[in-house]
């Protein structure tokens, strides 16, 4: 699975933590619609940890198609209430 972060790149993260990674995204759109940033906070640190960790980064060279695209590492709240909505960043 290729996961995009905004403005740091592309990951090739391991088919099995896509599983992992769908379910800190629904905690993240359940924390946003609870209005619990602490925790919203708590998760897409959590989120970006896997990828980063998991994941090899592509080469800015490498052209390939993203599955996953995440905001950037500092998005707000407020940005993350526009984004993190309904079936959240990766869909069910």
């Amino acid at each position: 699975m290729i996961v995009r972060i905004s403005g740091d790149g592309q990951f090739q993260v391991p088919d099995g933590d896509a599983e992992q990674l769908n379910e800190l995204d629904n905690q993240a759109v359940a924390a946003v619609n609870a209005g619990d940033e602490a925790t919203f906070q708590q998760l897409w640190n959590q989120m970006l940890d896997l990828v980063c960790k998991d994941g090899n980064e592509l080469g800015d060279d490498e052209l390939v198609g993203s599955d996953v695209i995440l905001p950037p590492r500092d998005v707000t709240f407020e940005e993350a209430a526009q984004e993190f909505t309904g079936e959240g960043l990766i869909p069910d």
